[in-house]
Parts: C-alpha cells; sequence; structure tokens
C-alpha cells in the first residue's frame, strides 16, 4: 500500500471524498520559522541564495528553446503550422512572451510548488493563449470524481476543470499537488535571514551592542543626555565605523562580546549557500560559491548542472505538457514536447564548435545540419547535406570511390576489418 493510500485510509476518506483532496492535509508548518523570522513564498525571495537558485533553475528551464515535434515513422519534424507550436515557443499570450511565461511557470513550480496557467482556445479548440496563475490564489479539489481548480478572480471565487487549466505540480507523494519547497526549507531559510537580518543590524549600529564608555564620575541627567548624543552623532552608524573617537575627562571605551569572525560568522552563512543549494539540487557554484570550485572540475559542475538539476525537471514538464495540452488524437499523430538541451552551448562558443565536430565527425549530423542550427543558410557544396565518415571526412556515398582509388595506400585502410568485405566486393 503506498503512502497516499495509507493516509487515506487513516483518515477514512474516499476518493471521491473533497476531504481526500483537502490541502491542510498536507501542511507540515506554518510561516515563521524559528529563527523568529517570517519565511513564506514572498519573504523567501529576500534571501539572495534562495531568489539565484529559483531565478538561475527557471530562467535555463525558459531559456531552453522548446519544439512541438511529430514523430511519423522514422522520420521528425517540428510541427510550426500547429498554433501550440507559437504558444510555446514564441508568445505565451499577446503581453508574454514564451520564454517569460515558461520562466514564470518554472518559478511557481520552485517556490509554490505547482505552476498554473489558463488555456484560451479558439473556436476550433485550439489553445492559442497561455496565461499564468499565481498559485496562491489556487485551491485545487476533487469533485465528484473529478478534479477542479477554485480560483480567487478580484475578490470572487471561480470554479474551473482541468480542461481549462494547465498545472503543473512540483515534488509530492499525491501525484497532484506538489510541496512547497520554501515551506519544507523553512527552518533553514529563516536561519539564513536571521543571520542577515544580524549582520544588518550589527553593521549599522557602527559602535556596535558590545562597547560601553565608562565616566569617572557621576554626570547628572543633562550631561548624560549631552555625552549620549554626541556620542550616537558622531560614532554611531556604519558610515562612522572607522572615525577616531576622541574621549574626555578620563573616560574609557570597553568592547565586550565576542565578534562575528570569532563566531564563524561569515563561515557560516558561507556553509549555509550549500545548504539552499542542496535543497534545490544544484551544484552551489551555480549560488556563486566558488570555495570549491576549480578550472578543473567546473565543467564536471556545469555538466552535473545539466544532468542532474535540469534535465529531470524538463521530462517532469514535458511530460504535463503532453498530457495536458495535447489531445489524445495528436498524440496518436506522433506529436511531442523537446525542449533542445544544446541551447546551453550557445553561451559557450568553444564547446559549441567542439560538440559539432564530434557530431559531424562521427557521421551523425551534416554540416547543413549544423548551420541550420546556427541560423546560417545552408551551404552551396551538395556535399553538405549528407553524412560524413570519419576516415578523412568524406562523404558515406563516396567512400567506395576512395577505397577503390587508394587501394593500397594507406596501408592501414586494407587492415580495417570493415573495409575487407568492401575490398573483397570491389575486386571481384
Amino acid at each position: 500500500m503506498n503512502i497516499f493510500k495509507k493516509l487515506v485510509k487513516k483518515f477514512n476518506l474516499s476518493l471521491t471524498d473533497p476531504k481526500a483532496w483537502d490541502r491542510s492535509l498536507w501542511s507540515f508548518a506554518g510561516s515563521q520559522s524559528l529563527s523568529g523570522e517570517t519565511v513564506n513564498e514572498y519573504t523567501a525571495f529576500t534571501y539572495s541564495a534562495v531568489w539565484n537558485a529559483i531565478y538561475q533553475i527557471s530562467s535555463t528551464i525558459g531559456s531552453l528553446p522548446l519544439h512541438l515535434m511529430q514523430r511519423t515513422g522514422r522520420n521528425k519534424r517540428y510541427a510550426i503550422e500547429q498554433s501550440l507550436y507559437r504558444v510555446l515557443h514564441t508568445q505565451w499570450n499577446p503581453y508574454m512572451t514564451a520564454k517569460t511565461g515558461r520562466e514564470t511557470m518554472a518559478a511557481h513550480i520552485l517556490s509554490w510548488g505547482n505552476g498554473y496557467a489558463e488555456k484560451v482556445k479558439n473556436g476550433y479548440g485550439d489553445i492559442i493563449e497561455l496565461w499564468p496563475i499565481a498559485p496562491d490564489r489556487v485551491t485545487p479539489e476533487m469533485q465528484d470524481g473529478e478534479i477542479v481548480y477554485i480560483i480567487m478572480v478580484g475578490n470572487e471565487k471561480k470554479t474551473f476543470n482541468r480542461d481549462k487549466i494547465l498545472h503543473i505540480p512540483g515534488f509530492g507523494f499525491d501525484g497532484l499537488v506538489g510541496y512547497s519547497p520554501i515551506a519544507m526549507a523553512r527552518k533553514n531559510i529563516g536561519w539564513g535571514m536571521a543571520m542577515e537580518t544580524f549582520s544588518s543590524n550589527y553593521f549599522g549600529q557602527g559602535t556596535h551592542p558590545g562597547v560601553v564608555v565608562s565616566h569617572p564620575g557621576k554626570l547628572d541627567p543633562d550631561a548624560f543626555k549631552n555625552l549620549k548624543q554626541s556620542l550616537t552623532d558622531n560614532y554611531s552608524g556604519l558610515g562612522q565605523s572607522h572615525k577616531l573617537m576622541l574621549l574626555e575627562d578620563a573616560m574609557k571605551l570597553e568592547k565586550l562580546g565576542f565578534s562575528p569572525e570569532d563566531s564563524q560568522f561569515l563561515e557560516s552563512k558561507q556553509h549555509h549557500i550549500s545548504d539552499i543549494a542542496r535543497w534545490f539540487n544544484m551544484p552551489p557554484h551555480k549560488l556563486k560559491d566558488m570555495t570549491k570550485s576549480s578550472f578543473n572540475n567546473i565543467e564536471a559542475e556545469n555538466a552535473s548542472y545539466v544532468i542532474d538539476t535540469i534535465l529531470p525537471w524538463i521530462v517532469h514538464i514535458e511530460q504535463n505538457y503532453a498530457i495536458q495540452l495535447l489531445t489524445l488524437q495528436e498524440y496518436k499523430q506522433g506529436f511531442y514536447f523537446k525542449h533542445i538541451l544544446e541551447g546551453l552551448l550557445r553561451a559557450n562558443s568553444k564547446d559549441r564548435a567542439e560538440f559539432y565536430k564530434y557530431m559531424i565527425g562521427n557521421g551523425i549530423m551534416t554540416p547543413n545540419e549544423v548551420r541550420e542550427k546556427e541560423d546560417m543558410n545552408p551551404s552551396g557544396d551538395p556535399n553538405a547535406d549528407e553524412l560524413w565518415m570519419p576516415t578523412g571526412l568524406i562523404p558515406m556515398s563516396k567512400f567506395d570511390e576512395y577505397l577503390k582509388k587508394n587501394q593500397g595506400t594507406p596501408k592501414q585502410i586494407e587492415e580495417e576489418p570493415e573495409n575487407k568485405l568492401r575490398l573483397l566486393k570491389l575486386e571481384n
């Protein structure tokens, strides 16, 4: 029995009972962390590590080229004539590019655990627009065995069926409603925000709370007030923290407590970046923590980011697009969505060149296919549409001619097992 069924049995619920989909059953914490900081999906963005983690992943997903493809036998093509192609590749709606829309959806999943968008269809039933919906305005429920979405529109609640709403859930045990990563990481994020608050207060005071100025004599109220005002005006605040302090009448300055350095404050802040990276399953160097990165391992870390962080998300998103945006008939006709991961090489000309060299040199891509990916016109060379063999980089169609012309030279051509059969055929 899976976890979800155990919970249903524990609470004596049926799958058609609306209480079975009560989101309060999946709520694990309030909005205030143990550190005293208020942590929710809005305030967490004020913490730089959380902001950067969500921005990095969502912007990467949004910037990847996304195509609606159609597979016919062994052939594949871009289905640019479909309205969905333009919606997900170029323009979500009249006011939002596809990149912005997909980035927003991904950011909602990474913060609230769920991404929602309204589907707008034309008279033929084709989806022509998608409009993102703030997750905190949506409540999924089960009514009469069907999932519906209750959405706050202004001050009014409106109910939409699944045909009208695109819903991509994040990680969650019921498979329909995702957990909020911010809620799960509330204690950890609250600790980091508390350290930020402490450091702001520490430096904002200038003279710092641990400093005591003592006077050898007894001061009357007016003298005490004047001395306090003078010290505050001249030495309190970050801009005054390094000024020369002048003391009169044998006054003494005594520093109490300990510095953040002594309590390994800075090291704790550095360590906390790694904690946030773990919550979002990404390498710390993507959050600008370079303490454990070097020129030797940065390439492997970038590959890890693509394989371990981005790839699982785009597979999850592609499958949700397929089951929620395509009709059963379109699916049977071979339509599917595909993110192009090669887009991650776009900013690195060296890596891109090495990738293309490998693909051409091993007979995987033609020169004209490479030129198309670089938005270049096809080459005038008639052989540019052919696959090339690794040996001497010649077109496959010219390989027999090459062997016949160069029989015995070089010697190693004859000795290669895969070429011996070709040579025997040519001799006969």
